[in-house]
């Protein structure tokens, strides 16, 4: 599935869930849809002909709600000449927000599959069924798990997997105890391996088999097990051979139950190529690979993220589909600043996140746009591409709740954080010279706060200090105490042990402070 595609999927998910949370009064929201080789002219006749019919509602309020949601659906359809390829769908009426307040909307859009679908209703809420539908993928198998202590029945589908039944079972093991009874034995054990058969055949019919129009509901079938039962059910004349027809694979796996059916999914990665299911669980699994070889070819969370998408590294952006973060674009009224933040809901409701603490400014929201629709619409800018996930999955739970949804594997390695840890600088350095006559300042020990003074020849001219605090290129005299600030303008400035340490480095394309005589 190409990544346009599923951008649209993932735009078609997020209308449908706003589509459903909306709400009306009366019957006031309009759900259309007309399939592809449909006229709009027969539809229009058609709303038309409600809007006689609206005419004769008694309550004033919801006729006149009805009148104008068909009024806007009418207004709408005169933008197209003809039906589109994959057809349209229009949702239009007034709904209620938040506050209580009445808000009329018109929705209308070319669905990225065709839809097969007519559907006119007035109701007091959207209907997304045929939308549900269509988000479906085309492609379900089926899975038969089958050894000697039960069988299972499962499906893959889509992004997810659903056990459909299964059931224990308890059959004699083969021994050469009983003497004249041996045979009676071993024939009464065989019979129950029959009838084991049996009704796994019966319920495979069951679950498999479309009883409305007698053919599989599955496109493929995958036989799993860890004997021969599989085989055998596979060769079975109780089998039905509608099914038969459709086994694409017999996998031998170690376990039963649920363990050999995510063990037979596995297995069968070559077959189940092309379902969304499959496609996610290699990815993330390709993901962590990268993350246990520790080779530095990814990138966890959405601040590192950013910063490699910025560097044009990242080769696949992963995010979770329902990631709950939103970009910010602020602007600092005062000095013009633009500032953009990623903030989940949390942090969201802290209002110093959105104001400027040094000159205590309130900042202007200029844009708020989910992080989300922002990738959908900039991930091409940055050369990489673009996969949602979900958390059906057991990787995709962990990549979601442990990892935050978001993470990208990278082209080549990179460090984003080459300057984090300061314990390089620690114990160098310690006594540095700052004027011809050697004078020097001494921390020997940064952990401790103590009151260090640094006393600074004002005459020494030809000393100059290369990205030194403020202070130390005005060359005045320096005091380390706890809580001072090193940008002060006066004779004497203040500051920590560690603030001055961490002033020799101001950035991570710069070298520490130090001075140098010319």
């Amino acid at each position: 599935m190409s990544t346009d595609e599923n951008i649209e999927i993932w735009k078609m998910k997020k209308l449908i869930k706003a589509l459903e949370d909306a709400r009306g009064n009366g019957s006031s929201m309009i759900s259309l849809i007309i399939p592809p080789r449909d006229q709009i002219s027969r539809v229009t006749k058609m709303l038309a002909d409600e809007f006689g019919t609206a005419s004769n509602i008694k309550s004033r309020v919801n006729r006149q709600s009805v009148l104008g949601a068909i009024t806007s659906a009418q207004q709408r359809l005169k933008l197209y000449n003809k039906v589109p390829p994959n057809g349209l769908v229009l949702y239009t009426g007034t709904i209620l927000t938040n506050d209580g307040k009445e808000k009329k909307v018109t929705i209308d859009f070319e669905p990225f599959r065709p839809i097969n679908v007519s559907l006119y209703l007035c109701d007091n809420k959207f209907h997304t069924e045929a939308l549900d539908q269509m988000l479906e993928s085309d492609d379900t198998f089926g899975f038969i798990v089958m050894d000697g202590k039960g069988t299972l029945f499962g499906i893959v589908r889509g992004d997810s997997r659903e056990v459909l039944h299964k059931f224990p079972v308890d059959l004699p093991k083969k021994h050469g105890r009983g003497g004249q009874s041996a045979l009676r034995f071993d024939r009464i054990r065989m019979e129950k391996r029959h009838n084991y058969l049996r009704k796994t055949a019966e319920l495979a019919t069951k679950f498999y088999i479309n009883p409305a129009t007698n053919q599989p509901n599955v496109s493929g079938l995958i036989l799993a097990g860890c004997a021969d039962f599989k085989n055998d059910l596979g060769q079975s004349d109780m089998f039905d051979p509608r099914l038969q027809a459709k086994i694409l694979n017999v996998v031998d796996v170690s376990y039963g139950g649920e363990d050999g059916f995510n063990q037979s999914i596995k297995l069968s990665y070559d077959i189940l190529a092309n379902v969304k299911f499959i496609q996610e669980k290699h990815l993330i699994g390709k993901y962590f690979e990268e993350i246990k070889q520790d080779g530095g070819k990814y990138v966890v969370g959405a601040y590192d993220t950013l910063e490699a998408l910025d560097m044009g590294a990242v080769e696949t952006l992963i995010v979770w589909e329902n990631l709950e973060i939103n970009r910010y674009v602020l602007k600092n009224g005062v000095s013009g600043e633009i500032i953009v933040k990623h903030l989940n809901k949390e942090q969201e409701t802290d209002e110093s996140n959105f104001r400027d603490l040094v000159n205590n400014v309130e900042l202007e929201v200029e844009e708020k746009m989910s992080l989300l629709e922002w990738f959908a619409n900039e991930y091409k800018r940055f050369g990489c591409k673009l996969e949602f996930v979900t958390n059906r999955t057991h990787e995709g739970f962990n990549f979601c709740k442990g990892l935050g949804g978001i993470g990208g594997i990278l082209r080549y390695q990179i460090d984003i954080h080459p300057f984090d840890e300061l314990s390089d600088y620690d114990g160098e350095n310690n006594d540095i010279e700052i004027s011809d006559d050697e004078e020097s300042y001494e921390t020997e020990n940064h952990g401790n706060l103590s009151r260090t003074e640094v006393d600074v020849d004002e005459t020494a001219k030809n000393t100059k200090y290369v990205d030194g605090p403020t202070c130390l290129q005005s060359k005045k005299n320096v005091n380390f105490v706890d809580g001072g600030n090193p940008n002060t303008k006066s004779t004497t400035c203040q500051v920590t042990a560690h603030e001055f340490q961490a002033s020799l480095l101001p950035s991570c394309s710069r070298k520490p402070w130090l001075p140098r005589q010319e």
